[in-house]
């Protein structure tokens, strides 16, 4: 438990029947009537909502101890994603929903964060940008500048992102994991 004058940008709440939410944006108010509150702005950790939401201060809300590990993706067991805690080296089955977009831009050996509340997996979380191969994608046309449009392309992980049009199959691209946007070539 801890009163809502203690929140932290991050900290998770467990409020309305267990549902876990995570403390965006705080402020406190201190109207010059009437009593103080609490004005914040939650974001749901499953489903990503975003809501605002006012308490009075000095209330008791219950936290959620959300345990964030790296882990590394070892390989696909059907519909499930087995990682791997490099402390210990157990392993962990994440099915294919909570893992969610991030499947896009998996390959076995990447690292990502496992969070985990209570023994249940709630997200998988990718860096922001991550090197992937093109496996495949048209080859450019002469006259295509670097400037002009852009093209399908297949990635390493069976993700179709837009690259420019100078991209050709078997380079290594940066990609941003959360639009799913080309970033740049990698320079190896």
């Amino acid at each position: 438990m801890a009163s809502t004058n203690d929140l932290k940008n991050g900290m998770v709440l467990k409020l309305e029947g267990g549902q876990l939410w995570s403390v965006v944006e705080f402020q406190h108010v201190k109207p010059g009537k009437g009593p103080a509150f609490v004005r914040t702005k939650l974001k749901n950790v499953l489903s990503g909502k975003v809501v605002d939401k006012t308490f009075n201060a000095g209330v008791k809300v219950e936290t959620a101890t959300v345990d964030r590990r790296d882990m590394q993706f070892s390989y696909m067991d059907g519909e499930y994603f087995v990682f791997m805690d490099m402390q210990t080296y157990d392993q962990l089955m994440v099915d294919r929903k909570t893992v969610g977009d991030a499947a896009n831009f998996l390959i076995e050996g990447f690292t990502a964060t496992v969070a985990s509340n209570e023994g249940s997996v709630l997200y998988v979380e990718l860096p922001a940008a991550v090197e992937l191969v093109i496996e495949h994608t048209e080859p450019g046309v002469q006259g295509d500048r670097s400037t002009g449009g852009s093209k399908p392309a297949k990635l390493e992980t069976g993700y179709e992102i837009q690259v420019p049009l100078f991209i050709t199959t078997g380079e290594k691209i940066k990609v941003d994991t959360r639009t799913g946007d080309y970033l740049g070539r990698v320079n190896s």
